[in-house]
């Protein structure tokens, strides 16, 4: 998934498992030279923020589909990646 075009049209795609919207994204994590995304930032449906790796997903022509909400890491594993990489939105 190489480019930043691709990249933008992530953002506020909905995440779902087996078709039950499990959150939106709302930004790519890229790595630390900002080269290429290595996950996403999803705010889930209970208001939290969490870390889909990229790995993780298959993109549809509308949503990011994953096959487990286990996919979707705690907090302070999003803080970890974003503490080691940057948020595509800020470097914009």
């Amino acid at each position: 998934m190489g480019g930043q075009m691709n990249e933008v049209g992530l953002l506020n795609r909905r995440v779902r498992m087996r078709g039950i919207e499990l959150g939106r994204v709302v930004d790519v994590i890229l790595d630390e030279a900002a080269e290429r995304p290595i996950g996403l930032d999803v705010r889930c449906r209970d208001g939290e923020h969490r870390f889909l790796p990229l790995a993780t997903i298959r993109i549809g022509e509308e949503d990011v589909e994953v096959d487990s909400p286990l996919m979707l890491l705690e907090t302070d594993q999003l803080d970890f990646y974003r503490s080691r990489g940057r948020a595509m939105r800020s470097t914009r």
